[in-house]
């Protein structure tokens, strides 16, 4: 849950004002929206369905993290780069549709990840416009995978977690979530608290912005 202060940092992308967080996701104020990835709804209960002990207050967590970026940044947009599910329709899927009942102006926008296979049927009960490779708004362009760059874009992406490792006392090595970012792209951290770290394959000259609850930094 969010126990500290919110702290952002503004970086300037294709002409576009960005806000990081450390709490995982981005503000775009210029259009009100908030943009996150890698929420994996469903993925707690899928687990527990095949019989491995995860509690089900990891959902609640994320949820409760979420609503209060929206309420501090007064939001009107979700932009979620992918991944927004992660398995069969569960009850995970329907504690979400409990919470979003809050939220009933809430535009939602969804590009479409390798785990968010529902029906379509089940995304419009949701009021989610689900976009199936890619989104362009201004000079930004969203896509849950990236696999080339267009110059003419600033691409956001996710699917990847990224972590980086930072050097703590008595040569501690500490693993932390951050945002990945190049002249031409800049790729998410997972929103979900239920996701690891990878801190390989890292965009060629990016710079990492880590954080922690208590501070965000560029490494």
């Amino acid at each position: 849950m969010i126990k500290s202060k919110i702290i952002t940092q503004k970086i300037c992308c294709k002409r576009e004002v960005l806000q990081l967080t450390n709490q995982r996701a981005i503000f775009w104020e210029s259009q009100n929206s908030l943009i996150l990835s890698d929420l994996h709804i469903g993925k707690s209960a899928h687990f527990q369905k095949s019989g491995i002990p995860i509690p089900s207050s990891i959902l609640r967590e994320d949820l409760f993290r979420l609503a209060k970026l929206i309420h501090h940044f007064k939001v009107t947009t979700l932009i979620i780069v992918g991944d927004l599910f992660h398995a069969e329709y569960n009850t995970d899927m329907e504690e979400f549709k409990v919470w979003l009942q809050q939220f009933q102006n809430l535009k939602i926008q969804l590009i479409k990840g390798n785990h968010d296979k529902l029906s379509n049927q089940i995304y419009e009960q949701f009021d989610i416009e689900v976009f199936s490779s890619s989104l362009q708004i201004k000079t930004l362009k969203f896509v849950h995978e990236l696999t080339s760059i267009n110059k003419d874009y600033f691409t956001i992406s996710g699917h990847t977690h990224p972590g980086v490792f930072i050097k703590g006392k008595a040569k501690q090595r500490i693993k932390l979530p951050c945002y990945q970012v190049t002249k031409d792209q800049l790729i998410l951290p997972a929103f979900s608290l239920f996701t690891g770290l990878n801190t390989k394959n890292a965009p060629k000259n990016c710079k990492n912005y880590a954080f922690t609850d208590k501070a965000l930094f560029e490494l």
